[in-house]
Formats: structure tokens, C-alpha cells, sequence
């Protein structure tokens, strides 16, 4: 699909996208918000998803939970439009800048998927580390907006 990853000068170098994808076909992707820059999730795209939000120019990603591509949007309809696509010097990591709108991006309700921050400093017991909750209130309701979908969360 993508230019074959031939040296080292050229991946980091040269003008051809060549993304290196894991043993298990993906590649990481960070999502930013293009208006506020949060940061809204981090997820996997494999060929396909990356070439379909390269071609569409809305979010795809590849669940490993469910084990297949998902457009981002299509049940919660907070689509992802994308406006811009970067990839890092080694070509194996992508970041997207993407519109949301009024919209949110994680599947718990909040806005963001780093909805919670973690205290900096000395651990005493690793046990008892207690998060921050840096958005206040969900922007909906997951029960009501995917009512019936799977949780892609596994313990």
C-alpha cells in the first residue's frame, strides 16, 4: 500500500510516506483537538484505517478489542474530522489533529480520554496513588449514546 521502507536516509529524510506498522500490523496513534490541543486518545490504525482517515479525511482505527477497523463517530456521531496528519521521523507513530466540535472522543463520556491527570513526586505506595479529575462532568452519557454496544474496555 505504502512505499517500501528501504533505508534508514530515506524513512527519516525523504518525501515518500513509508509508516512502519507492528508485528501486529498497527501503528500508535495520538489524536489532538485542533481548536483546544488536547490531547482527545490514543489509538492503533492498521493499512486500512490509515488509509481510509487519509482518504476521508475522518478518524478510522483499527480495535484490537473488537479486532476490527472502526470509524470514529459512526455509533456516537462525534465524528473525527481530520485536519491534519503527521508521522514521526521513524515513520512508526502517528499524530492527528482532528475537529470534534461540540462533539467528545471517549467512550467513558468525557471529552478527552485523558480525562485524568496523576500527582507528580515521591511514591510511597504504589497502591494508593490517586488520580486528579481534570474534567469535572461527562459531556453525555455512554449508557444512552451506545446503548447495546460492547464495552471496548477489557480487564
Amino acid at each position: 500500500m505504502f512505499k517500501k521502507r528501504e533505508n534508514i536516509v530515506e524513512i527519516e529524510e525523504g518525501k515518500f510516506l513509508s509508516p512502519k506498522f507492528d508485528n501486529d500490523g498497527l501503528i500508535p496513534v495520538i489524536t489532538m483537538c485542533s481548536k483546544t490541543k488536547d490531547v482527545l486518545m490514543h489509538g492503533y490504525m492498521n493499512v486500512e484505517a490509515f488509509k481510509k482517515t487519509i482518504e476521508t479525511e475522518e478518524a478510522h482505527y483499527f480495535s484490537r478489542s473488537r479486532k476490527q477497523i472502526w470509524h470514529k463517530g459512526k455509533t456516537s456521531g462525534f465524528t473525527q474530522k481530520v485536519t491534519e496528519i503527521r508521522i514521526d521521523d521513524d515513520q512508526d507513530s502517528v499524530w492527528l489533529t482532528v475537529d470534534i466540535g461540540d462533539g467528545s472522543s471517549c467512550h467513558v463520556g468525557y471529552r478527552s480520554c485523558f480525562y485524568r491527570s496523576i500527582p507528580l513526586g515521591p511514591i510511597e505506595n504504589g497502591r494508593e496513588v490517586e488520580m486528579k479529575f481534570e474534567e469535572k462532568e461527562k459531556s453525555f452519557d455512554p449508557e444512552v449514546v451506545y446503548k447495546g454496544q460492547p464495552n471496548p474496555t477489557k480487564i
